[in-house]
């Protein structure tokens, strides 16, 4: 009866922390993330007041995060607009990857950590976080900006690229030889496939089977088959986060609508568990010595984002004011850049504190890169112009 009296107290502490910092996040218009992760710092092992009774609650919560937050961004997409996302925005989709991974393996391979750590750093530099980018162009008002579809459709594209890179992950995580290796990688990779081309040939009929007008029994239908089939997929080595999302992608319609309204509050919720936990098994004092390579691997990809998202909107007929707002809203990295470092933490513990460094930084910088990209290259852009123009001028009458 203690423990349970103790785990209630340390829970319902934990769980009023995050509200009042969350809501001190929105107060100071910033993604609450940096926050959820400093709270699961301060808790954690080695923090100021470790958490003794909860921790295991807290890592069961922390895997349902995972699940509800690659549900939930599987259900903005169906199964058609994702085909269409491949066929349409793959060279972008290519450069990003190229830019945006190739920063975090070499830093892998810099700082000792082999090919296994150098994977999964390539896989925490590359994906932005749509959930956060999501946030900043509404708050922005953006969501109507010319450039905002290419923002979109790379972010689907490394939704798509996340799909096959978490199964590739989990294996070579597994450490198992190169012939069983392969074998568990076709099956997973095979398994996405199947499931896949079920949602998209079949996600009518399954969005049909799991509707009903009452809330209560869809929250149960769609919640209950998320969590098993995320836990066949992580049998079948798929990750279940990746089982999750192809569930999303087979709702659509209605349906799917009425479940992020149900889910959207759970999802907040167990997202902020997660990120505390991740903050709880990460050393606050493995951070500070990891401080100068985590900043300079943001600089360095907070440039490549920015080229990324000016690359694609030139390719799409942006003007250049456009091309830079694209290219800043893609900086912000936050849920998805954590799901990995939680995922290969335990075969590189050092992945951890450099992760969560990292993350740290971006995630405030985000959304200043969102609003500042633009106005400053328009600003240095006129400047040279400007220079330009009095050296013409200055040639030209030294020449009469």
């Amino acid at each position: 009866m203690h423990d349970t009296t103790t785990m209630l107290i340390e829970l319902g502490a934990v769980v009023l922390g995050l509200g009042l910092v969350g809501r001190l996040a929105g107060r100071l218009g910033l993604s609450p993330i940096p926050l959820y992760l400093l709270i699961g710092l301060a808790f954690g092992h080695g923090g100021l007041i470790p958490l003794s009774t909860t921790e295991d609650f807290i890592e069961i919560g922390a895997e349902i995060g995972v699940i509800l937050l690659l549900l939930m961004l599987g259900l903005e997409y169906t199964a058609t607009e994702l085909a269409d996302s491949l066929k349409t925005q793959y060279p972008s989709g290519l450069v990003d990857l190229v830019l945006n991974a190739t920063p975090g393996a070499v830093a892998g391979f810099l700082l000792g950590w082999g090919p296994v750590g150098a994977l999964a750093l390539a896989g925490v530099t590359y994906i932005s976080s749509s959930g956060v980018i999501a946030k900043i162009l509404t708050d922005l008002n953006r969501l109507g900006n010319r450039e905002t579809p290419v923002v979109l459709g790379i972010l689907v594209m490394e939704d798509l690229v996340m799909a096959l890179y978490l199964p590739v992950l989990s294996t070579v995580l597994a450490g198992v030889g190169l012939a069983s290796g392969s074998l568990t990688l076709a099956i997973a990779l095979g398994t996405a496939g199947i499931a896949f081309y079920v949602a998209l040939r079949h996600g009518r009929i399954i969005s049909k089977a799991v509707s009903s007008d009452n809330p209560e029994m869809l929250l149960l239908v769609v919640l209950g088959l998320t969590l098993l089939v995320a836990g066949v997929a992580q049998q079948l080595q798929v990750s279940a986060a990746v089982g999750a999302f192809l569930v999303g992608i087979a709702l659509s319609g209605e349906v799917a609508h009425n479940t992020r309204r149900l889910l959207t509050p759970l999802r907040d919720l167990f997202a902020a568990v997660f990120f505390v936990f991740f903050g709880l098994s990460t050393d606050p004092t493995a951070i500070p010595p990891v401080l100068v390579p985590a900043l300079l691997l943001a600089v360095v990809t907070t440039g490549t984002k920015i080229a990324t998202g000016w690359w694609a909107a030139k390719r799409a007929g942006v003007g250049p004011r456009g091309r830079f707002r694209a290219g800043g809203a893609l900086v912000a990295r936050g849920e998805f850049s954590i799901v990995i470092a939680g995922l290969a933490a335990a075969t590189e513990p050092r992945i951890a504190p450099v992760a969560t460094a990292y993350v740290l930084i971006l995630v405030i910088i985000g959304p200043f890169a969102t609003r500042w990209t633009e106005p400053v290259a328009s600003r240095l852009r006129e400047r040279r112009k400007a220079r330009q123009t009095s050296t013409a001028v200055v040639a030209a009458e030294s020449g009469a």
